[in-house]
């Protein structure tokens, strides 16, 4: 059962109708300190993943080499598209009467929240090592965050945060069946190599939630695609010949 999509799922749901409600009770200092203690949070989520890691030339080259693909086919780009097409009928569905952004900084701040929680490093990390791994502990983990995060951006810009949840969900479904039938055809050490390239992707969403450098996480995520073919080929081939 795809318990961690679902718990991920609801988290921003009810982050988002928290938010939305209480928000006007928040002062802005508390909302910009609180977004440093979740940033810390997942950095210390993904050095607990790295630290699992069994080839590290294999992750390296992985992340190295899936980052460039992203970039050099503007993935990143892709995605921030795609999320301005998923926020028309989401804006029309809930204008921002109750923001005190303008309409260019809502639609932005939209669709920054929309690539954040249906195309970030942790939510297809974690989606595929609970579909292949069964283990939920990512997702849950990342909830806790998530909710949190969700009621913060829907102080300024309302129930809208909410409606996410629903392609999220869709997203994370799908890559959670789709583990599925890349499990039977893993090694122990090939998962663990999984998880610290997932690792890295968890720890520079911490660094850009603290907005210490904006790393390309969304360029980076092809690393999420290469890294078991490569972890497998070094430890049968490479590994081998030296």
């Amino acid at each position: 059962m795809p318990t961690g999509v679902v718990i991920n799922t609801l988290s921003v749901f009810f982050g988002g109708i928290a938010g939305a409600f209480a928000g006007h009770k928040l002062s802005p200092k508390f909302k910009t300190e609180i977004n440093l203690i979740f940033g810390v949070c997942s950095m210390g989520m993904g050095i607990s993943s790295i630290n699992l890691m069994k080839n590290m030339p294999p992750v390296i080259f992985a992340i190295i080499i899936g980052t460039a693909i992203g970039l050099m086919i503007h993935l990143g780009e892709y995605l921030n598209k795609a999320a301005a097409l998923m926020q028309k009928p989401i804006a029309k569905l809930f204008k921002n009467k109750q923001s005190d952004l303008d309409e260019n900084e809502f639609m932005s701040s939209l669709i920054t929240i929309i690539v954040l929680f249906c195309a970030s490093g942790t939510g297809i990390y974690g989606s595929l090592d609970a579909g292949m791994t069964g283990d939920q502990t990512i997702l849950i983990s990342k909830s806790i965050l998530d909710f949190f995060t969700a009621a913060i951006f829907a102080c300024n810009l309302g129930y809208v945060v909410s409606v996410i949840a629903i392609p999220q969900f869709l997203i994370f479904f799908v890559l959670y069946l789709c583990a599925g039938y890349i499990f039977p055809l893993t090694t122990p050490d090939m998962i663990a190599d999984f998880k610290a390239c997932g690792g890295f992707l968890i720890l520079a969403t911490g660094f850009r939630m603290i907005k210490v450098k904006e790393f390309p996480i969304a360029d980076m995520i092809p690393a999420m695609v290469i890294v078991m073919p490569l972890s497998w080929i070094w430890t049968n081939v490479i590994a081998q010949l030296l």
